[in-house]
């Protein structure tokens, strides 16, 4: 008996370069991440947490600044940097605040990804974490 994890065609080699290679474009993992947070690499992109600011004041990426996805609109975007690349998380992936964080980003003209697995992956790691209501150095206003 075939198995069923044969019974659709497999990809090609070239098929799965490609398909994985998009599916990274989209995802930043949470080792990568704190690596280069550690390593002072913080260039180029933004950390947005897109949960409530209890949330945000609970436990938040280090340098995170807050972006709840329900505010994300144009006119609270307007003087935000283009260039920046946003990286969205929630809470994990039973949530779907950094999809919907990085689907509106992404509509306003942003470049987005996702931290997978959201802080939860973040903090069953053992990476650290900021806490209360202190605003972060990097903000959204010039």
């Amino acid at each position: 008996m075939k198995p069923r994890i044969l019974d659709f065609t497999t990809a090609t080699p070239q098929e799965a370069v490609t398909y994985f290679g998009r599916e990274l474009g989209f995802e930043v993992d949470p080792v990568d991440l704190a690596q280069d947070l550690a390593e002072g690499r913080t260039e180029g992109y933004v950390l947005a947490e897109t949960r409530s600011l209890e949330k945000y004041h609970e436990a938040r990426l280090p340098g995170a600044i807050h972006l709840p996805y329900w505010e994300i609109t144009a006119e609270r975007m307007r003087a935000s940097d283009k260039s920046l690349t946003y990286v969205c998380y929630c809470e994990s992936i039973h949530c779907n605040a950094a999809t919907q964080g990085a689907l509106r980003l992404a509509a306003l003209g942003f470049t987005v990804k996702r931290l997978s697995g959201g802080i939860t992956t973040w903090r069953s790691a053992g990476y650290p974490t900021e806490t209360g209501p202190r605003q972060p150095l990097r903000t959204l206003e010039t």
